[in-house]
């Protein structure tokens, strides 16, 4: 029982803290994109600590009061459809897919796909304005594509170095301060 009650603070002050965070950088217009990707690290330790179960579960509490709460809807879209189960996602796709290639191919066309279709629907219904297609015209969207699938790369890769410097340095002091 006790196990239980410590995940289940555990998990609640992991979707306080990705809500804090998207708070308070969504107020900065131009960390829009980096105000979700910066709060999905708080996944990994739900991630690592209590499981890819419980954290799907911190996933959707932080997600469904991130749409509902965070001034900036963009942020809370962005965190909702892709950086929020991001960190479960890659959990499980670089446990079940040994081919490093074909893992990257994934993982980038996901990115690609769900952030095109982010941003149509945001556009398209809820009055997100595109400035960059008036700015530089129908080119900007393969730019910004192109851009943004080199900055999911290095996203990735931050992830991954933070995940290896968290079980070497930090873990077994977070699991004693948590009893997990």
């Amino acid at each position: 029982m006790r196990k239980q009650s410590a995940k289940t603070a555990l998990g609640g002050i992991c979707a306080a803290l990705m809500l804090a965070l998207l708070f308070l950088l969504s107020i900065f217009p131009s960390a829009t994109i980096a105000a979700p990707a910066v709060a999905s690290v708080v996944m990994l330790f739900a991630v690592l600590e209590l499981g890819k179960g419980w954290a799907f579960g911190v996933y959707t509490a932080a997600s469904i009061l991130a749409v509902l709460l965070i001034p900036s809807k963009e942020a809370a879209v962005l965190f909702a459809v892709f950086f929020g189960y991001y960190p479960i996602l890659k959990a499980i796709l670089e446990k079940r897919i040994h081919n490093r290639a074909l893992d990257w191919i994934i993982k980038i066309v996901l990115f690609l796909v769900v952030m095109s279709v982010s941003y149509f629907l945001m556009i398209r219904f809820m009055g997100i304005e595109f400035e960059e297609i008036d700015r530089y015209g129908k080119a900007a969207v393969p730019l910004l594509l192109a851009f943004g699938a080199v900055a999911f790369v290095g996203y990735d890769f931050c992830l991954t170095l933070f995940v290896g410097e968290y079980l070497r340095r930090w873990q077994k002091r977070f699991k004693k301060m948590f009893k997990l």
